[in-house]
């Protein structure tokens, strides 16, 4: 079970960590135009297909039994592998080679902000950016952005493949 959750885990944090990259780089090289957040939410559901894939293999491995407890911790174990890789490599890439991301993505979400919304946007931004300068707090950030969607799958995958 562990060099299942574990092999999952990896694949999928690969690849939503090679798309975050790529966007990162996007962002740093066109600091004037917005990666897609359609590309960065569908990487993410196309890694946490890996927790759907050990749902099924942990029940295959179980004779075609799995309860929906046994599948959902498995999924979420999966998840946790894919989420904990996400912030490491966004912590690799934050502190050494983008350091100044917070400022760059003020920029550009103030930018993109109609003019009535620009008071209230500016004091989030400001809040995101106090936040930053806690490493704490761009684990917590960081890990908020991907870890409720493999929670989402995990229970989705666990519905699917229980089966007494």
């Amino acid at each position: 079970m562990k060099n299942s959750i574990l092999k999952n885990g990896i694949f999928g944090g690969i690849i939503v960590s090679i798309v975050m990259i790529s966007m990162t780089l996007y962002m740093k090289t066109y600091p004037d135009y917005e990666p897609s957040a359609i590309i960065g939410f569908g990487s993410m559901l196309l890694a946490f297909i890996f927790v759907i894939l050990g749902i099924k293999q942990q029940r295959e491995t179980n004779n075609g039994v799995i309860t929906f407890g046994k599948a959902f911790l498995t999924g979420l174990s999966i998840s946790l592998v894919i989420s904990t890789i996400y912030v490491l490599v966004w912590l690799v890439i934050y502190y050494n080679f983008f350091p100044d991301f917070m400022e760059q993505y003020s920029k550009m979400v103030l930018k993109n902000t109609s003019p009535e919304e620009l008071a209230a946007k500016t004091a989030e931004m400001n809040q995101m950016k106090e936040w930053y300068k806690n490493p704490i707090m761009v684990i917590l950030l960081t890990l908020m952005e991907v870890f409720p969607i493999g929670i989402v799958v995990s229970l989705i995958g666990a519905l699917v493949f229980k089966k007494k």
